[in-house]
C-alpha cells in the first residue's frame, strides 16, 4: 500500500517562471502531504528565492538543458517510488495526492496514474473547450473501468492522439525504466512515454475528476513548438505508431486544428 511518504512532487523550474511561486503554493495545500522538492537545470536567483520561501530543497543539474534531460533529473532526484513532475507553470488541486495514492492502492501493477484537467487562460480556469472535449472523448474508455491493465485500451486511448495531460501524470518507478524519458522529441516525448508504456505488464490509472490546471499561455514551449510546427510534425510520428501512414496523415490534419487553441 502507498502512502505520503512513498510520494514526491518535483517542481521542475526553469528560467524565471512569474508562475512558479503559486504551483509550489498549490503542492503545499494537498490535503495529503507528500514530499516536494525542486529541480532545475537553470539555477538563478528567482528559482531559489522560491525554494527558500518555502523551506523546499532544489537540485541543480550542472548538464545542458533540454526538456527529456530536465524531467530525467528532476525524477532521479526523488527517493519515492511515486513520481509527479509539477510542471512550474501550472497548480494542483488540493485533492491531488489523496486521490492519486486511493486510485494507485486499488490498481493491480500500476505504471502510471494520470487524471482529468483543466486550463488557466489569462489567469482564468478554463474547465470546457474543444480541446479538452476531444481529450476527454478520448479518454472515455477509462472513465468506467479506472484502471485498466489491457494493452488494447491503453493503446486506443493513445492512438488518436495525446490524451493523457503530462504533468497530470504520476510515475510508479519501480515498475518503469530508468530513466523514463527519451531525447529523441522536442514536443511529444511525453506521448512517446506512454506509448511504450501502454506496451509494458502494468495498468494505467485515471481519475475523471478535474485534479490540475494546465496553465497555456504565449510564452510556454508548448506554444513555441506549435508555432514552428515541430508539435505537427511530431504528431505524425507517432501517429504512424498507430496506424498506416495515409491514415495517420489524415488523423494528424483533424488534430493539428484542434492543436490551434494552444497556440
Amino acid at each position: 500500500m502507498f502512502d505520503t511518504t512513498d510520494h514526491t512532487f518535483v517542481v521542475c523550474a526553469y528560467g524565471e517562471s512569474p508562475y512558479l511561486g503559486e504551483c509550489v503554493s498549490s503542492l503545499m495545500a494537498q490535503t495529503a502531504k507528500s514530499i516536494v522538492i525542486m529541480a532545475t537545470s537553470t539555477p538563478n536567483d528567482s528559482i531559489r528565492k522560491v525554494a527558500d520561501d518555502f523551506g523546499l530543497p532544489l537540485y541543480e543539474s550542472g548538464e545542458e538543458s533540454g526538456i527529456a534531460r530536465d524531467w530525467n533529473h528532476a525524477v532521479s532526484r526523488a527517493s519515492t517510488p511515486l513520481v509527479t513532475i509539477a510542471h512550474q507553470d501550472d497548480t494542483y488541486e488540493p485533492r491531488y495526492a489523496q486521490v492519486m495514492l486511493e486510485e494507485m492502492n486499488q490498481a493491480q501493477n500500476p505504471l502510471i496514474f494520470f487524471s482529468n484537467y483543466g486550463e488557466l487562460r489569462d489567469g482564468a480556469t478554463v474547465d470546457d473547450n474543444q480541446l479538452l472535449r476531444i481529450k476527454r472523448m478520448l479518454l472515455r474508455p477509462m472513465k468506467r473501468r479506472r484502471s485498466t491493465s489491457s494493452s488494447f485500451v491503453r493503446r486506443s486511448i493513445l492512438s488518436l492522439g495525446s490524451s493523457i495531460c503530462c504533468p497530470s501524470v504520476t510515475l510508479n518507478m519501480d515498475l518503469l525504466p530508468t530513466p523514463p524519458f527519451t531525447s529523441g522529441m522536442k514536443s511529444n516525448l511525453d506521448w512517446d512515454a506512454w506509448e511504450r508504456f501502454s506496451r509494458m505488464d502494468g495498468s494505467f490509472v485515471y481519475s475523471p475528476e478535474i485534479l490540475m490546471h494546465h496553465r497555456i499561455h504565449e510564452e510556454s514551449e508548448t506554444s513555441n513548438l506549435i508555432r514552428d510546427n515541430t508539435r505537427t510534425k511530431e504528431d505524425l510520428a507517432m501517429l504512424m505508431r498507430f496506424w498506416p501512414a495515409p491514415v495517420a496523415r489524415l488523423i494528424n490534419v483533424v488534430y493539428a486544428r484542434g492543436q490551434r487553441s494552444n497556440g
